[in-house]
């Protein structure tokens, strides 16, 4: 890799759909040309012996929860050209195996999550920022749906965290950056084409603006 990669920031705050929206837009890419970094992966590891109280009152939406010094620190590792490894975050599951995940450099660095705007060093290193915006009973149907399905978390639980923690967190840390972002994508819509529309326009202009240019 002779030159610095581009970087881009996606955004987004819980139940936005960011998880759908990179998963449509790295199927654009083959896999070396794009490599991503999950701010999830970087929270800091709290007791697997929590209790079922505990961990609905532990307040995992706010920035001290991350260890932002090694997220930055890998981030610069990846333009660099360093390949990183990095412990998978297992949301507090004790039955769950962290894997050792291993990101290689490549001519696109994606970095996500909720607080990247927020950690002002690393929203410096952005050259693209997307915001993914979704209204909030939406946002909330979602959450809803992942952690009583796929979490096995109570509702009453679900609901107490959304107000007291995710809704707080989105408009204290996220919400205010969202004006300086270069694009704003609305995901209200549960099809699917819509955003695969949208990631295809995004790819294509970093395919003739960034890809191509670097074989030069």
């Amino acid at each position: 890799m002779n030159k610095k990669p581009f970087v881009i920031g996606i955004a987004g705050g819980s139940g936005s759909g960011k998880t759908f929206f990179l998963k449509c837009f790295l199927n654009h890419f083959k896999e070396e040309e794009v490599c991503l970094l999950s701010q999830d992966d970087y929270y800091y590891r709290v007791a697997h012996n929590m209790t079922a109280e505990e961990n609905k009152l532990y307040n995992f939406d706010l920035p001290s929860t991350i260890d932002n010094d090694q997220f930055l620190s890998d981030i610069k590792r990846l333009i660099n050209g360093e390949t990183v490894y990095q412990k998978e975050y297992t949301f507090n599951n004790p039955n769950a195996e962290p894997k050792l995940l291993e990101i290689k450099p490549a001519p696109i660095v994606i970095v996500e999550g909720l607080f990247i705007l927020h950690f002002k060093e690393i929203s410096q290193i952005l050259d693209l920022k997307i915001f993914i915006d979704t209204d909030e009973d939406i946002a909330l149907q979602r959450r809803l749906k992942r952690d009583l399905i796929e979490r096995g978390y109570p509702e009453g639980d679900v609901l107490y965290k959304w107000n007291n923690h995710v809704m707080p967190a989105y408009k204290d840390y996220l919400l205010p950056h969202k004006e300086q972002c270069d694009s704003i994508i609305t995901n209200n819509t549960h099809v699917a084409e819509d955003i695969i529309q949208i990631t295809s326009q995004i790819s294509g202009n970093l395919r003739a603006n960034v890809l191509d240019k670097s074989l030069i």
